[in-house]
């Protein structure tokens, strides 16, 4: 088990470290006690404003070198979220970078510039979101559902903001913004928690030098929120008949609620037909959405029986749900770990989580629904108690994490078949992340793929039980929720790239399996026996040659994806013109180089929209850079030119770059053993390559100058390796040139 450590800075933070010696990487959590329900009621959306705000750059750190950037640069992750009432700011670096990536935590939020220029054009990407976020149906869905709370709690009001509700030139705004930064941005008010596989002497040290940028403080009391209930007029019926959601208002809820709402939903999400979320929770309130599949009465009344079964039998899984949590703590990333630490998520059902949650079962009554729903008789059920987690009872004895993939080449495209086998890992995919295993099952064109990532011995159990559910399409897939138009082109384009083929008539998965042809790449994996017994038993035959990438197909390739959605999306993927490692090697470093500056291009400067990106992306093999764009008003023709003006603009932003630092950068992830290393030697396997990739690929790398990537610049910009467009409308012929 990790080894945590807890204290409080002289200027008021509480500090918490996190030691485990087998992580990979190192993270930092911050969360500020103040979040959207705190801001002052003139500016609706002030705290979210400040977030987007406080990644503008310092006069320490330009926005070139903040931590978005610097985080970006090294092959980490970010991000942000402010929610009613806290804020909270993480990353994940390797360890090597970790410290300068705190300090730039630290400073951007202790000292931000916050100029007006800035702030009016960072308003406009709220304004973005807010368009996107009214035109959503299923926000607007989760927004009327709050509409019999009490019209005075802040629930019930507006907290996003836009360009309307924030007033940049308003000296009154001014003030309020620089005293809401003030109150709540500083030392008491805030938690950081570390954790990677320092030291905790080396972790505190850390936590001690940048926690003290931050003024000192008191920790001041939130406002308290009204009664969640009050004198309103309920609409008359649901927004969705074709939905059922049990919303339960619940006041005055003891200590320790917060072990027993996680506990209850837990336990809530084994049971078919019911999804439980906790939408609010804050000072003994708690708002309970239970969702029902189907939507009707007799579903209702079922939750009810249920939920009078599980008042009688939870002490008899309280013991499953501590080693639950036991193996949560042993396989945490190191910034699951830092969240759960700073986010103060519930660890197990204490002695008072389980007084909270015998007061919890006695509130959740019809009486406290927001939405009445008729009551019905069913028969009393004799529930089965949710079985136990059979990978949870495998002991530990190694933590380091193993990997295995899995490949089958089919005879053509089966998107309706990969579907109902997907569903068919619905469990079995939570059982193993609970057990510390990651499991996907993906389809890419005409072939599958089964990812495991996670502690060797589990992971091998859930291979075999996967193996076993792929062998029959019983199940039934359920609808798709909708999804914002650029991740559903994310969605679409492994099953677009390169082409697939058609399916033939009919999905006998039977004969499918025996005519597919089958690899597979273990990294760590030392139980050399298991591994060929489950082999043994993988559908299909062996493959007896890796599979030939084929030639690239210079041109442009369209697809026209609709959307729900009243946006506007792009996707634009351009492989490798060749699969040669100079290629690649220019690739990564062209992908390395222009994240951030397409970034600032396209959502900062343009102002086209706020999910802007680019990275490299690999498919069956082929290696490629990937661009995406989603606008509330920019149609995709317009997304498409914007995109070659920038890749047009490349020689110049080559070579004003740093070119050995960004090498350099690039090389120190190559040498990190995590999940994004594996999966690149994974594709180099299905590309035919040796087990030397990544020392070949790092000479590759070395070997690049500027007038490498220039050339390289040049192919992009000509489509040398083609290129495939993905757009959420019809883009003219006047604009694919």
């Amino acid at each position: 088990m990790p080894r945590i450590e807890r204290l409080t800075l002289s200027n008021g933070l509480n500090l918490m470290l996190c030691h485990a010696p087998w992580l990979t990487r190192s993270a930092a959590a911050l969360r500020v006690m103040a979040g959207s329900h705190d801001a002052p009621p003139a500016w609706p959306g002030l705290a979210h404003f400040l977030e987007h705000l406080l990644f503008l750059g310092t006069e320490r750190f330009s926005r070139e070198d903040g931590l978005m950037a610097f985080v970006q640069r090294h092959g980490g992750q970010l991000n942000a979220s402010t929610r009613e009432r806290a804020t909270d700011y993480f990353f994940e670096l390797a360890p090597a970078v970790f410290e300068p990536g705190l300090e730039r935590l630290c400073d951007m939020l202790a000292h931000p510039r916050l100029a007006v220029a800035e702030q009016c054009r960072e308003r406009e990407v709220l304004h973005a979101e807010f368009i996107a976020w009214a035109r959503d149906a299923e926000s607007c869905h989760q927004h009327h559902l709050l509409q019999p709370l009490n019209p005075a709690h802040p629930l019930r009001g507006f907290h996003a903001g836009n360009r309307y509700s924030l007033p940049v030139p308003n000296p009154a705004f001014q003030r309020d913004l620089w005293a809401f930064h003030r109150q709540f941005y500083q030392g008491a008010q805030m938690t950081l928690c570390l954790s990677g596989p320092q030291s905790l002497a080396t972790l505190r040290r850390l936590g001690e030098r940048y926690g003290a940028l931050f003024a000192i403080g008191t920790r001041g009391l939130q406002r308290p929120a009204p009664p969640l209930l009050g004198h309103t007029s309920v609409p008359c019926s649901p927004p969705d008949p074709q939905r059922l959601h049990l919303l339960f208002a619940c006041e005055d809820l003891p200590v320790g609620s917060d072990e027993a709402v996680a506990f209850l939903c837990h336990w809530l999400h084994g049971i078919e037909g019911f999804k439980a979320t906790a939408r609010y929770h804050f000072q003994g309130q708690l708002l309970l959405e239970i969702e029902c599949h189907p939507a009707s009465a007799d579903t209702a009344a079922r939750f009810f029986d249920w939920l009078r079964f599980f008042a009688g039998h939870w002490p008899q899984r309280v013991e499953q749900y501590r080693l639950l949590h036991q193996r949560q703590w042993q396989t945490g990333s190191a910034l699951t770990l830092a969240r759960h630490l700073s986010e103060r998520q519930p660890a197990d059902l204490s002695e008072p989580g389980q007084q909270a949650l015998r007061v919890l079962l006695g509130k959740l009554s019809p009486d406290v629904l927001l939405w009445p729903v008729p009551l019905v008789t069913v028969p009393a059920s004799d529930w089965p108690l949710p079985l136990a987690n059979p990978f949870l009872n495998i002991p530990i004895i190694d933590h380091r994490s193993v990997s295995l993939y899995l490949h089958w080449r089919l005879s053509g495209a089966h998107p309706a078949l990969w579907r109902r086998l997907d569903a068919g890992l619905e469990g079995l995919r939570e059982q193993a992340r609970q057990a510390g295993v990651r499991l996907q099952f993906s389809a890419e064109a005409d072939s599958w793929q089964l990812r495991l990532g996670g502690l060797q011995a589990p992971l091998l159990a859930v291979a075999r039980q996967a193996l076993d559910n792929l062998r029959s399409a019983d199940s039934v897939a359920r609808p798709a929720p909708a999804l914002m138009p650029i991740r559903q082109l994310l969605k679409r384009l492994p099953e677009l790239y390169p082409d697939a083929r058609p399916s033939p008539a009919g999905d006998d998965v039977q004969a499918l399996w025996s005519a597919s042809r089958w690899t597979s790449l273990a990294l760590d994996l030392n139980d050399h026996k298991a591994l060929g017994e489950l082999l043994r038993h993988m559908p299909g035959q062996p493959a007896a040659a890796p599979h030939a990438v084929p030639a690239p197909r210079p041109g442009q390739h369209w697809h026209v994806e609709p959307c729900e959605s009243s946006e506007h999306a792009l996707l634009l993927f351009c492989p490798t013109p060749s699969s040669t490692l100079r290629d690649e090697a220019a690739w990564r470093l062209l992908a390395h180089l222009l994240q951030a500056p397409f970034y600032q291009r396209l959502r900062v400067d343009l102002q086209l929209g706020y999910a802007v990106f680019s990275s490299l992306r690999q498919l069956d093999g082929h290696t490629g850079l990937l661009f995406g764009v989603q606008s509330p008003a920019t149609p995709v023709a317009e997304l498409r030119v914007h995109i070659q003006a920038f890749i047009h603009d490349l020689p110049a932003l080559i070579m004003a770059a740093d070119l050995p630092a960004q090498r350099q950068a690039l090389l120190d992830q190559l040498g990190m053993d995590d999940e994004q290393t594996r999966e690149w030697q994974w594709q180099a396997h299905l590309a035919g390559r040796g087990a030397g990739y990544l020392d070949e690929l790092a000479l590759a790398l070395d070997a690049l100058d500027s007038d490498a990537l220039v050339h390289a610049a040049g192919q992009l910009r000509r489509g040398d390796g083609g290129a495939w467009v993905i757009a959420s409308q019809v883009i003219s012929k006047h604009y694919r040139a």
